[in-house]
């Protein structure tokens, strides 16, 4: 009996905490997620597999990290680089983070436009009508009403999965793709290594462990419950890259092995869903994009909005009332209001921007890294709960593989290789 009561408590407070990791985790299939992953299936079909088993590791270790600095401080990850580094420091990267950001937040509204294009909707309409919907759902719901909203939403991926598994891939040749490393010209040529960066970069964006952070300081995770929370980031990490390695698989079984190697708009992409649901392919992918993309079009800028007014000191969180926090809700609406703006621009190219965002994601990340482990290494600050050598070895392994990559993109637009 009392062992029965013991795990039937640690089932009730893994419940009472899970949310945190497992959306951020998540949102990373959004609709930026989406096409680089699909692209790198059909362009490349199996070859960039292997990015998903060390990618995976490394977002483990790197989340739950920002997950252990929210429970053991009770603080955002900016609030922290400002009180342990100074003011000026801090302003420099949050005008960074906002820019970068800013960049995925358009490519958020570029999933919008392009899934409901499917259907007929021209952007003009649905992008506005979508703005105000991602509006109203923070600036008028509470946190845990919002928390139900996305944990639902995130099941929706699952679609992906089944898409990769009708599509009859070559299983052992997807297999032996994910355990072996590419041929060593692979990472001499510039679109392989745009796109190696553009994986790991959606994979793990910076914004991830800013809005991680503050999430688990904002649902009240402590220490004590830091173990259940550990599960829940966990958890969310392992679902959103299984979901990854089977839209690659999906497109390298469809698109590649058909001849499809460049990904133009969304009806493109869609084709890899054909295995699942035949010639209405395109209104399954559309449905996945919408779901994916507007999910992320009220994370990406929330979290914008708690990292710049962390770092700067303004009050933030949704569950303050507008007056409360003007500033954090002033700003995530701004960033709505100017991301869909863009899209609006005709003519312009969707899915490429999408990816660049990705891209961009991949060269910032390792200074957000270094951060982090300059941070979660401080005694003073994390007492028993610094990083274990084993931590310590992942995470910079992953920031050294990162600069090395961005080294190696940015020396073969140099020299001009192909």
């Amino acid at each position: 009996m009392r062992f029965l009561k013991r795990w039937k408590t640690r089932i009730l407070l893994f419940f009472a905490v899970v949310g945190p990791g497992f959306i951020t985790a998540n949102v990373d299939n959004d609709a930026n997620g989406i096409y680089t992953y699909s692209a790198a299936g059909a362009q490349f079909g199996h070859t960039l597999l292997w990015t998903m088993i060390p990618v995976t590791l490394a977002l483990i270790v790197i989340q739950e990290i920002a997950a252990r600095m929210g429970a053991v401080t009770g603080k955002g990850l900016s609030d922290l680089i400002r009180e342990e580094f100074g003011f000026r420091i801090t302003f420099f990267m949050m005008i960074g983070i906002l820019l970068i950001n800013f960049g995925n937040v358009v490519g958020e509204f570029a999933g919008i436009a392009g899934s409901m294009e499917l259907f007929g909707v021209e952007r003009i309409y649905s992008v506005p009508v979508c703005a105000v919907i991602v509006w109203l759902i923070i600036v008028k719901g509470q946190y845990k009403g919002v928390e139900k909203v996305f944990l639902a939403a995130s099941f929706f991926y699952v679609t992906y999965i089944l898409a990769g598994v009708l599509a009859k891939p070559a299983w052992i040749e997807a297999i032996v793709a994910t355990v072996k490393l590419p041929a060593k010209n692979a990472l001499r040529r510039q679109d392989y290594l745009y796109m190696a960066l553009g994986v790991v970069g959606t994979t793990i964006a910076p914004w991830m462990q800013f809005y991680l952070q503050s999430s688990i300081v904002e649902k009240g995770v402590t220490r004590r419950d830091y173990r259940a929370s550990r599960i829940d980031v966990v958890a969310g990490c392992i679902f959103t890259d299984v979901v990854a390695w089977f839209i690659i698989v999906a497109c390298a079984a469809t698109l590649f092995a058909h001849g499809y190697r460049n990904i133009s708009d969304a009806k493109d992409a869609a084709q890899a869903l054909h295995p699942l649901a035949g010639d209405y392919a395109y209104i399954l992918f559309a449905l996945g994009l919408f779901n994916a993309s507007l999910f992320a079009a009220s994370i990406l800028p929330l979290s914008t909005a708690y990292t710049v007014c962390e770092g700067l000191g303004f009050e933030s969180g949704i569950g303050k009332k507008f007056g409360e926090a003007p500033v954090f809700y002033w700003l995530y609406t701004i960033l709505i209001a100017a991301g869909a703006g863009v899209i609006l621009t005709p003519n312009l190219p969707l899915i490429k921007i999408s990816i660049l965002s990705q891209v961009v994601n991949g060269i910032a990340i390792p200074f957000v890294l270094i951060f982090m482990l300059l941070l979660v290494n401080k005694k003073e600050l994390m007492g028993k709960y610094v990083n274990s050598r084993t931590y310590n070895v992942i995470a910079w392994v992953t920031t050294l593989v990162m600069i090395a990559l961005s080294v190696a993109y940015l020396w073969t637009l140099k020299a001009g290789t192909g």
